[in-house]
């Protein structure tokens, strides 16, 4: 398998459309519970270009199978050092080791946007979510109890935490 670690391209987003639809649909990993069209993933890339925060695809054998982008953490301006990131791999592609290239691509991007901190919100359980945020220098920092309800039941959601700091 060849893969391409790259921007994400507006031409991209009837892929990643269908790639987050699958977690929309199927499973508690997004909270969004309607589909999203791939003119509001376009949308939505556009308004994290305007705030010069990365957006990054890859693919494997020359087909999106993945995305990972950052996105303002908070809209007051003492929060503008830090962003969430957000990662999905099409589940034909989970397990085959794009995850953690991805997402180290996407780290490397947002420090040299000058972020300080990066949170991943992760919804519980996921053993690969965490173990993914983990292995990249993540800590466990939050877990707020039953915020989310999808498909009749409650979700915790944790957080998870890197400091680029503490890199060094």
């Amino acid at each position: 398998m060849s893969i391409d670690l790259r921007p994400a391209r507006e031409a991209d987003a009837g892929a990643i459309s269908r790639i987050y639809n699958h977690y929309v649909r199927d499973t508690i990993i997004t909270f969004e519970t309607e589909e999203v069209s791939a003119d509001d993933i376009a949308q939505r890339m556009a308004e994290t270009a305007q705030f010069g925060l990365p957006w990054l695809a890859v693919d494997a054998d020359g087909a999106v199978a993945g995305y990972a982008y950052a996105s303002r953490w908070k809209g007051r301006c003492a929060y503008r050092y830090s962003v969430e990131s957000t990662i999905y791999l099409d589940p034909a592609h989970t397990g085959r080791g794009l995850g953690r290239p991805l997402y180290a691509a996407l780290l490397d991007a947002i420090r040299d946007t000058g972020m300080h901190a990066v949170i991943g919100g992760i919804s519980l359980p996921n053993a690969a979510s965490i173990g993914l945020h983990e292995a990249l220098g993540f800590r466990a920092v939050g877990r707020f109890a039953e915020v989310g309800y999808k498909f009749d039941r409650w979700i915790d959601v944790g957080y998870w935490q890197k400091v680029f700091d503490d890199d060094a």
